[in-house]
């Protein structure tokens, strides 16, 4: 790690554009939130069919999982919320189905 106290700039050369390394490393963590959350989602839907016989409903969940994670990716006011809703109902699949 950078010792930023004595380094001018913040810590970043005057050759870097702090912003746009700002902008990249956010995006970086949205996708992983947004991936990790997907994955999850794919490891439920896997429970489902394979525990409650329910293969229709885990197809389903996975499709909803890949389409949730997009709209995640694509509008970052909603972000890992909308996969984390698909992870949520396929949970209450694996519960209550």
């Amino acid at each position: 790690m950078a010792d930023t106290k004595h380094a001018p700039h913040g810590g970043y050369s005057p050759d870097m554009d702090a912003r746009t390394h700002e902008e990249t490393y956010q995006g970086f963590v949205r996708f992983a939130e947004i991936g990790t959350a997907v994955i999850i989602c794919h490891v439920l839907a896997l429970a489902v069919g394979g525990i409650k016989h329910a293969w229709i409903t885990a197809i389903f969940g996975v499709i909803l999982s890949l389409a949730a994670g997009g709209l995640g990716a694509m509008a970052p006011s909603i972000g890992v919320r909308a996969p984390a809703a698909v992870a949520v109902l396929l949970l209450l699949a694996l519960v209550f189905y």
